[in-house]
């Protein structure tokens, strides 16, 4: 990231999708990342919460029902939060994260078997775990009646 503190007067739209849109995931990434490189937001950390805001971004389209928003608001911890918001209000069971590659194995799939061995290379199960790996645990998701914001916190320049 630049140095210095990025200012964002308001919460603004960066990308809006459906369920129609084809590569959701790519787009996002794209849109996100050009936004980000206009508000002098670049680096590891940037580039670490666009992949992870990609994950989340599939995850919506996957499990949720559009329409779909993906906006930055300034955070009150000196930051920039990135949020995406669908239509469903179901927030999925979060278990404990571990510092660990959130792409090896779980112990529960280590030496199971061809059936451990299809868990392992799913490609399915491992989203929030590296949401929460790129982001060092500043992620989360609020929900309403009728939907939720999966949201990401990019950390401040000056605590990097």
């Amino acid at each position: 990231m630049t140095q210095g503190r990025v200012v964002l007067p308001l919460p603004f739209v960066v990308w809006r999708w459906t369920d129609q849109t084809h590569n959701a995931a790519v787009q996002a990434r794209t849109a996100l990342g050009c936004a980000l490189d206009q508000l002098g937001c670049v680096g590891e950390a940037a580039s670490d919460v666009v992949w992870a805001v990609s994950e989340l971004v599939a995850n919506a389209v996957e499990h949720a029902v559009g329409p779909y928003e993906m906006r930055l608001r300034p955070c009150e911890e000196q930051g920039i939060v990135c949020e995406v918001e669908d239509g469903d209000p179901r927030i999925p069971p979060l278990p404990n994260y571990s510092k660990g590659n959130p792409i090896s194995p779980l112990e529960e799939n280590r030496g199971g078997g061809s059936d451990a061995l299809w868990a392992v290379l799913s490609e399915h199960g491992r989203g929030l775990r590296i949401v929460h790996y790129l982001t060092h645990g500043h992620w989360g998701f609020q929900g309403w009646e009728s939907g939720k914001v999966a949201w990401v916190r990019l950390p401040d320049p000056d605590q990097r």
